[in-house]
């Protein structure tokens, strides 16, 4: 698996289509589908969400625990953004509630050193992002998609949203953020992935490579 970012380099990417009215908001190499593919490595976790709990530690003054009912007990904001996979699928007018991350950072003393965030998920996985990237109005740590609970499959209880990057981004079953004054790597950024991961700028991979049209195809959906 971890040889992924190789595998898919080796494919041709697809002619992407659009109906005239959304081609503007997608980007190169991307096909909209109607689907919600369900991708992610590991198995799905199962919580005890009296155990549950989210972190807020590294360069800071001081670390900060949080229960779930901390965070639902925070303002909530709604979203509807577009959201890109680096396997090429995207999907239009998503809808998201839960924390935005610039208000949870709110409550925290962060060093002015640290512009780099490490983020913590199950099981054992972590992606990295520039402090910058947390900030804006549209990204959340969500717990609710389409109106309903996020569902386990799909990073429930609570998954990160970075509509701006690539979805790897985005983090399923997140734990925490690690504040950092200099940047690492994550676990798909280890692995021939893109540090960065902007859509219109087609950052998929380490070096410059291809994805195949139809990998996302391969994986369940709902």
């Amino acid at each position: 698996m971890h040889n992924k970012a190789e595998r898919l380099q080796r494919a041709k990417p697809p002619v992407a289509e659009s109906p005239p009215e959304l081609a503007h908001r997608l980007p190169p190499g991307q096909i909209w589908t109607e689907r919600f593919p369900i991708l992610h490595e590991g198995e799905v976790p199962n919580y005890d969400m009296a155990a549950w709990s989210f972190r807020l530690f590294g360069e800071v003054g001081e670390e900060l625990v949080l229960s779930y009912e901390d965070l639902m007990a925070l303002p909530q904001t709604e979203i509807q953004v577009d959201i890109h996979c680096v396997t090429r699928w995207s999907k239009a007018d998503t809808t998201w509630k839960g924390v935005r991350v610039r208000d949870l950072l709110e409550r925290l003393n962060v060093d002015p050193e640290a512009l780099h965030v490490m983020v913590h998920a199950d099981p054992d996985y972590e992606t990295n992002l520039p402090l910058r990237d947390l900030l804006g109005d549209q990204v959340l740590l969500a717990h609710t998609y389409d109106g309903r609970p996020l569902t386990a499959k799909h990073g429930g209880p609570l998954r990160l949203v970075v509509p701006h990057l690539y979805f790897w981004k985005s983090a399923k079953w997140v734990r925490g953020f690690e504040f950092m004054k200099r940047d690492r790597p994550g676990f798909w950024e280890r692995n021939g992935f893109h540090n960065v991961a902007e859509p219109f700028r087609e950052q998929r991979f380490s070096e410059d490579g291809h994805m195949p049209e139809d990998e996302w195809k391969n994986f369940e959906f709902d």
